[in-house]
């Protein structure tokens, strides 16, 4: 809920545990507090300016305005570190590295559904915050393409260059190229 003061947040509060009481319910203590939520507008100085709902942290980020892509802040959502390091533990364990008996375009079926997925729900209000694991799963291609490719091996620069060209040249390839995001992480 959004309310203009602290005073009023306290008073519905108060309000919901009793409504909820009345139903033999109760808040959830650690789930439930009153945040500031702290913007361009909303400067205050406060102990709780963020929150998390639905895997989702809610905090004052820096963000760019569309019309002239001057940055302010704004208290937005964005992925979480914790499901950030979860996707690349994912992108881990499909040992792609070492799937050497797949082509480029295989790997693109069987996982550009995951990577969509990924983007849809984790890149819903942030799309850049997804970067890394992006970042990581094209590291992921340049260690395979290294085992795949005899002249590849060894070469971590050529390798990187490799796959770089087969994303600007096929940027359909994976739906995380065709957004423009080639590189790779470290």
């Amino acid at each position: 809920m959004h309310c203009r003061t602290e005073r009023e947040a306290q008073s519905i509060k108060t309000a919901l545990q009793a409504r909820l009481a009345e139903c033999g319910l109760e808040l959830h203590a650690d789930k439930t507090k009153i945040v500031y939520c702290r913007d361009a507008n909303r400067r205050g100085m406060y102990s709780s300016t963020k929150f998390d709902f639905l895997v989702y942290p809610f905090r004052p980020r820096n963000v760019k305005t569309q019309k002239c892509g001057t940055l302010f802040v704004s208290f937005t959502a964005a992925v979480s570190s914790t499901a950030l390091k979860d996707m690349r533990q994912t992108t881990r364990k499909w040992n792609l590295r070492n799937r050497t008996d797949l082509d480029l375009e295989d790997i693109s079926h069987m996982f550009n559904p995951v990577l969509r997925g990924w983007l849809q729900y984790y890149g819903r209000f942030q799309p850049s915050a997804m970067d890394p694991v992006l970042l990581h799963f094209n590291a992921t291609l340049v260690a395979w393409a290294m085992r795949k490719y005899s002249r590849l091996r060894g070469h971590k620069i050529r390798a990187a260059r490799f796959i770089e060209r087969i994303a600007r040249r096929q940027p359909s390839l994976f739906i995380h190229w065709k957004r423009g995001v080639f590189g790779t992480a470290g």
